[in-house]
């Protein structure tokens, strides 16, 4: 037995990251694009954004500086970022084999749920938009108001496991970056890395993943039923 159908085998919910195991979310709305958005909101407001922050590509770490160091624009600067979110969610590339897992953890009789930092709304345009909402019980993106809960705290996590009924020992989680796999260590959850690129291999093994995939359609082949899962 592969030790993916193992660490699968007596699991009861399916956690998805969503930007990597279901989609590339700014495939077609760049996420530096974003970013400079809201570096442009910030300094139109009298903010000096330093580095790393003034120069990142990740519009989410803007958002984790402005909940720290200018909280009174935290409410713009979000909503700025969903805006942005739910717009990428129209033109995001879906991930090869990410829409087969979802179909395959569901058709199995697992709970399956999206855990994400990014937002709710854009995860479910995401969703009715590919015709996957009737096979995710649980859309978890970040708490509005609260960057500093985004993985890699446990806080999605457990509201996942709270919405589902399941408990968190029951569930597990694939993520393609660290901050899911050390965000699965907080919250006791096994993970799986799924590596979209081969460096990424050393990186989720290294940050303690129970097993690391390089395609989505291993986990889909390993929770169909004509497996002998």
């Amino acid at each position: 037995m592969s030790p993916l159908t193992t660490l699968l085998r007596d699991s009861e919910a399916i956690l998805f990251d969503f930007d990597g195991p279901v989609c590339a979310l700014f495939a077609g709305h760049p996420s530096i694009r974003v970013a400079d958005e809201l570096r442009g909101l910030l300094t139109s407001h009298g903010t000096n954004v330093p580095e790393p922050v003034a120069s990142t590509a990740d519009p989410l770490e803007i958002l984790r500086w402005t909940g720290v160091n200018r909280p009174d624009l935290l409410a713009q600067v979000e909503q700025s970022q969903i805006s942005n979110e739910v717009a990428a969610a129209e033109s995001a590339t879906p991930a090869p084999g990410g829409r087969e897992a979802i179909e395959a953890a569901s058709q199995s009789g697992r709970s399956v749920s999206i855990v994400s930092n990014n937002s709710a709304a854009a995860i479910k345009v995401y969703l009715d938009r590919h015709g996957l909402a009737d096979h995710v019980a649980a859309v978890v993106g970040r708490a509005p108001g609260y960057p500093e809960r985004m993985k890699p705290e446990s806080d999605p996590l457990v509201r996942a496991s709270s919405e589902l009924g399941i408990s968190l020992a029951a569930c597990v989680l694939i993520g393609d970056s660290p901050t899911d796999i050390e965000a699965a260590h907080k919250a006791g959850v096994a993970s799986i890395g799924y590596a979209k690129r081969p460096s990424r291999f050393s990186e989720l093994a290294d940050a303690g993943a129970d097993v690391v995939v390089g395609s989505m359609i291993e986990v889909a082949d390993t929770l169909r039923p004509t497996s002998g899962f």
